[in-house]
């Protein structure tokens, strides 16, 4: 089965959060026919969007088109809201978790869905998290790279970590309005482009050397965008852990050792690359994503994926059986 890990939803509507909660920064989707509308954050144009962005029917003909099978939901990064008061914005968690749930249950062949939650406030985030596996049946939670402004080694979110392998919940991690230079890259496009491999390196530094992969080395944590820049920089980590005091001051262990512990899609955009990620981490943890259905994407997973010049095994593995192992099902 060909699994791809790294899609994006939103409902076919929701109601006006400002005028309920208050916020000028809500998203809002605002129809501009039957198939297309756009997504404004209050009054800012943020990105306009088609019927792939919230019809099932028309996500399985794409899937038809491009030999996936199965199709793992979830919210793209505005719907987050981590700005937001931690109450207003469970609400809008579980209006996000509960069409992902539905869409996922009515057809559990070719979906499956992940969970969004209010991380600002980290006893908010759980209750939420339990919700969405224990009511909604969801087995993973998609997170920001720095939710609510905190990084991966703040204790805070310690707790979350653990109640995500205490629930068997898979973690995915996509980058968020890049924090990393931010006032560089305001032109070009760069926040995604070049902001977004940047704010994933170092979150995944960050959950490193701040000791949660030791802390919990059953943890399933993945990264998108085939972990941005990180793959690129561990051997300068790594090279950094064994010859400075401030790296075994934090874990025991060389980085590269934890990083052998995380997961990442494959959605690198460069055959040379994803091969470059296999060497240097294993093929037995990346997984088949391709962020559709937006334009950042890759808009042929599968075709890719077939060009990447992998082995056998290792192909197979990436395009499904490792998604079931993420899963846990």
């Amino acid at each position: 089965m060909r699994v791809d890990v790294h899609t994006h939803v939103v409902p076919p509507r929701w109601d006006d959060w400002a005028l309920k909660y208050g916020g000028g920064r809500w998203p809002r989707l605002v129809p501009r026919d039957a198939c297309r509308a756009t997504i404004m954050t209050g009054d800012v144009f943020f990105r306009d969007v088609d019927d792939r962005s919230w019809s099932p029917s028309r996500r399985i003909e794409d899937m038809g088109r491009l030999g996936v099978d199965r199709q793992v939901l979830s919210p793209p990064p505005v719907m987050f809201c981590y700005w937001a008061e931690p109450k207003a914005c469970q609400a809008f968690c579980r209006l996000q978790n509960e069409n992902v749930a539905s869409i996922a249950a009515r057809d559990p062949d070719r979906f499956a869905g992940m969970a969004t939650v209010p991380l600002q406030e980290t006893s908010v985030a759980i209750d939420e998290l339990r919700d969405a596996r224990e009511r909604l049946g969801l087995r993973a939670v998609e997170i920001g790279t720095c939710p609510g402004g905190r990084d991966f080694d703040d204790p805070a979110l310690l707790p979350f970590f653990e109640a995500c392998r205490d629930l068997g919940m898979a973690v995915f991690v996509h980058p968020a309005t890049p924090l990393v230079g931010q006032e560089r890259l305001t032109r070009y496009y760069f926040p995604l482009i070049v902001g977004n491999p940047l704010e994933t390196a170092l979150a995944i530094s960050k959950l490193i050397f701040g000791g949660v992969l030791e802390r919990l080395p059953d943890l399933r944590i993945c990264f998108a965008h085939g972990g941005g820049a990180f793959p690129f920089t561990l051997p300068r980590l790594n090279h950094g852990w064994s010859v400075r005091p401030e790296g075994p001051a934090a874990i025991p262990r060389e980085p590269r050792e934890y990083a052998k512990r995380i997961w990442f899609d494959s959605l690198t955009h460069s055959s040379a690359n994803l091969r470059f990620l296999v060497q240097e981490l294993g093929g037995d943890r990346v997984m088949m994503g391709s962020d559709y259905p937006f334009d950042m994407g890759a808009p042929d997973p599968v075709g890719f994926l077939a060009g990447a010049g992998l082995d056998a095994a290792t192909h197979a593995a990436i395009e499904g059986g490792n998604a079931a192992r993420f899963f846990g099902g």
